[in-house]
């Protein structure tokens, strides 16, 4: 029987098979398929020409979720909160990393003002109940939001973490009324995602994973349903941004444990080939199409932290994702990235990158940094120590 793991990059998606019993591999990698991922991995599982129903489990990585929210194209969300603290995701922190810096701007949240709907509730820090949640003003908030078009909804009430019950009761009267009117959107409460303080952070978590979980369930649905068309019947799990892995069924529900899914699963076979070799101390180093990642692993175990920050740079405190992520730096510079001048004529690489659509030079469509570093070659080595192929005479 076979164990499979297939990867999704920004140009390419591999494929490894393993034979538990012989001790055999099969490597594919095929084209990454950006306006629809499933397909690029379906590709790849036909090219490798497996016997699908000697596979035991299936094992995916991704990057689906941590693009969609760089990129802003997930779901138009609707946000259920406390009444009086609408602006949470407005407001964000008053502290600043870095106070003298001049560049520094707050990220645009994710969900818009008009379409966060205040509730009467109230919970104290010490979970006791304050004052009852008033379902007609759930009721009225979600017609409201229907009538916007919201695709997701996220509920992430004030101290929730310490007693949930009026997230899972108004969870309970969306569900019946979106029952009712014939809509299939799926709803994400905090407490779900997260039991632990400081609302902007939990609250930020909620409505990334609301942003995400639309797309992520349909694309995994695609792949059950094609995959065990193929004659697989074995589980399907996919890798979580801790190192672990959980099934399908679970991602589907709380993507966001999934945000550096693919990334980690290059941490994690790193580690596994340090051990091999007889190193604990390392530095596993991911080239990728679109980003460089990089993690430091001392005796054998990665860093883990349960607050992670999606976009942060040195002019923006990036998005907070209070899920366990092993640490990882990120750099926008890929086999594909873009090649550029800026407004002083310094030339730049990244982090645009020309991703699988229309790829890197070498695909003939587009090109990415490929011609750029030859460029880089030619001006600063004598083309006399280039091969035959690689000199340009008009340079």
């Amino acid at each position: 029987m076979y164990r499979l793991g297939v990867d999704i990059g920004g140009a390419f998606t591999d494929l490894v098979a393993y034979d538990d019993e012989t001790g055999d591999f099969v490597w594919v990698k095929g084209e990454t398929t950006p306006k629809n991922p499933a397909e690029g991995v379906l590709n790849t599982v036909e090219k490798s020409k497996l016997d699908m129903s000697k596979v035991s489990m299936v094992l995916h990585g991704q990057t689906l979720v941590i693009n969609s929210i760089i990129t802003r194209s997930g779901a138009k969300v609707g946000l259920f909160t406390t009444k009086g603290h609408r602006d949470v995701l407005i407001l964000q922190r008053a502290n600043r990393r870095d106070i003298y810096n001049f560049r520094y701007k707050k990220p645009e949240p994710f969900v818009p003002r008009r379409l966060t709907v205040e509730v009467r509730e109230r919970i104290g820090g010490d979970g006791g109940v304050i004052e009852p949640l008033h379902p007609e003003d759930v009721r009225q908030g979600l017609e409201k939001l229907l009538k916007e078009g919201v695709e997701s909804i996220c509920i992430s009430f004030l101290n929730s973490y310490a007693n949930p019950t009026h997230e899972i009761e108004a969870k309970k009267i969306i569900q019946e009324e979106l029952e009712k009117k014939g809509f299939d959107i799926p709803i994400t409460t905090s407490h779900e995602i997260t039991r632990e303080w400081y609302e902007y952070e939990r609250t930020n978590t909620a409505v990334l994973n609301a942003f995400v979980k639309p797309k992520m369930r349909a694309y995994l649905n695609i792949l059950e349903r094609a995959i065990r068309d193929m004659g697989f019947k074995g589980a399907f799990y996919s890798m979580l941004s801790n190192g672990g892995m959980a099934s399908f069924d679970f991602v589907k529900e709380y993507p966001i444990y999934a945000v550096e899914s693919g990334p980690i699963a290059g941490v994690i076979g790193g580690i596994a080939i340090a051990e091999l070799v007889g190193e604990k101390n390392v530095i596993v180093l991911d080239g990728g199409s679109t980003t460089t990642k990089a993690s430091l692993v001392e005796n054998l175990t990665p860093k883990v932290h349960s607050e992670y920050h999606v976009g942060r740079d040195r002019f923006n405190p990036g998005y907070p994702v209070k899920v366990p992520v092993i640490e990882i730096e990120e750099v926008g510079n890929g086999g594909t990235s873009i090649a550029w001048i800026d407004a002083v004529g310094n030339l730049r690489v990244g982090p645009k990158a020309m991703g699988a659509d229309p790829g890197p030079a070498c695909y003939g469509k587009g090109g990415g940094s490929t011609d750029c570093n030859r460029c880089i070659c030619y001006k600063w080595f004598d083309q006399s120590e280039l091969p035959p192929w690689g000199r340009d005479e008009n340079i």
